[in-house]
């Protein structure tokens, strides 16, 4: 693994834990892990948003305004609205989708959840899919 990459994940994570401590303490962990599962589908739908969030021409304050916009219309919780108003005038928002990610993850781990990846050589019913749910959640 390059140093750049351990570097990235490194600050992404730091990001993430700090992000968690402060919704913790304001008991607003479900409202920002909402809000960061809103903004990971918009980062994975919108090409605008991806762009401008990586453009370097895009100043941090330009950045920060569409940040809040976005938080504002989307009614995401203060805490979350201020965390990426820090994230973009600190120039990171080319972190968010890491940051979403180790955020997204530390909640899981938190709340004890598992996670489970079935290969298949055949693609799966739904009733199937269901069917596998199901066992795995009674079983672990």
């Amino acid at each position: 693994m390059s140093s750049k990459s351990t570097f990235s994940n490194s600050t992404s994570t730091s990001y993430a834990v700090a992000l968690y401590e402060l919704s913790k303490e304001n008991t607003e962990i479900d409202n920002v892990e909402i809000g960061m599962k809103s903004l990971k589908k918009l980062l994975n739908t919108s090409s605008d948003f991806k762009e401008m969030i990586l453009s370097p021409t895009v100043t941090k304050e330009d950045k920060r305004n569409v940040v809040f916009a976005i938080a504002d219309q989307n009614n995401f919780s203060e805490i979350l609205k201020k965390f990426l108003g820090f994230v973009a005038i600190k120039n990171r928002l080319f972190f968010l989708g890491k940051i979403i990610e180790s955020f997204i993850n530390l909640v899981s781990n938190n709340k004890g959840e598992l996670k489970a990846k079935v290969v298949s050589s055949k693609k799966l019913s739904i009733e199937e899919r269901k069917k596998i749910h199901s066992e795995l959640s009674e079983n672990f």
